[in-house]
């Protein structure tokens, strides 16, 4: 995988903190922010993040760059944890949360603690040691039931599972704290992001490193529905890219912005399953079976495309990665290439 270069990044180094540090996309953005020389504060509860994933980042950079990592072992939901982890910080990238539709349904008490109240204290932290910018992830799943394709940042419909409400609850607290006292933020609404230090294990565990490894493992694939379900896959690399972007281009937001981080592609479950099985053939792995179709998930879309004008117009983001490339970089991970 080639290492992000980011021009700015090169003149300056900031101070970054990450939230979510040691999950599957805030151990990407930090890898990304080291190589290119950054101080960087991470908090991580390992709640569903992983200690794993900050060795393999130390095992990526060089000990210089490692040295300008400090990580705070932190629960968002402790606003004076959270508060001693701010040192002198340009920037705050929150991706701390707990994903997953089907847990929000399960738990939504906890889901609603964690993606609100814990959203609310790292903002609340934010405005209060005068950051330069929030940058947080939202989500596609506030489109909610909204029929239109492509997804358009202005047009959305009702939510369709507590998980849902969260993130747009997030949206509608980032704007009034722009409005209210100044501090701009940056939502960036998610589309099914994939790729390295994503977990296969788990009961909540993502389409895509779940079917890797059960057709590395030659174990039974299941695809709920009848397989055309869309959705506009986005490999880790472009939504790292996205956070930095937007972080690096405040100056060209009104304060507040929400923007769609995709590829900007449709695919459908059938057309993933089978791209999954070609890549780890051309690697060796073949695999046989059909996959097995089942009852459709409570809770989900069906058809997901994303319209990413207003993110290549607001912070010249640029995905470089399709669902194939970025696959193809996947499973050479997941492989230990």
């Amino acid at each position: 995988m080639s290492a992000l270069k980011f021009t700015e990044l090169g003149k300056h180094k900031y101070n970054w903190l990450v939230t979510g540090v040691a999950g599957f996309i805030g151990s990407n953005i930090l890898e990304a922010l080291l190589k290119n020389n950054q101080n960087v504060i991470g908090i991580d509860n390992f709640e569903t993040g992983h200690a794993s994933n900050l060795d393999d980042v130390k095992s990526i950079v060089s000990d210089k760059q490692w040295n300008n990592f400090d990580f705070y072992e932190v629960d968002i939901n402790k606003y004076e944890q959270v508060e001693s982890a701010f040192q002198n910080i340009d920037f705050v990238l929150h991706q701390a949360a707990l994903g997953s539709v089907p847990r929000s349904i399960n738990d939504p008490i906890r889901s609603n603690a964690v993606n609100i109240s814990g959203f609310l204290n790292v903002l609340n932290i934010s405005k209060e040691k005068n950051v330069k910018g929030f940058i947080y992830a939202a989500s596609s799943s506030t489109y909610g039931d909204h029929p239109a394709l492509p997804k358009k940042e202005q047009n959305i419909g009702s939510p369709l599972s507590p998980y849902a409400i969260t993130k747009y609850a997030n949206e509608l607290y980032a704007k009034i704290f722009s409005e209210q006292y100044g501090i701009k933020t940056i939502g960036l609404r998610y589309f099914n992001v994939f790729g390295k230090r994503q977990d296969p294990h788990g009961a909540y565990a993502a389409v895509i490193p779940l079917w890797i490894q059960s057709v590395i493992n030659n174990k039974e694939v299941f695809i709920n529905g009848d397989g055309t379900t869309t959705r506009d896959f986005c490999y880790i690399d472009n939504a790292v890219e996205a956070n930095i972007l937007a972080a690096l281009s405040l100056n060209k937001i009104n304060m507040h912005a929400v923007m769609n981080i995709a590829f900007g592609e449709s695919n459908d479950l059938n057309t993933l399953f089978k791209l999954i099985v070609a890549i780890l053939k051309k690697n060796g792995r073949s695999y046989e079976m059909n996959p097995t179709y089942r009852e459709f998930r409570p809770g989900d879309i069906k058809n997901s495309l994303a319209d990413i004008s207003k993110a290549k117009e607001l912070i010249g983001y640029s995905p470089a990665y399709s669902l194939e490339a970025g696959l193809e970089e996947s499973i050479n991970w997941y492989l230990g290439g």
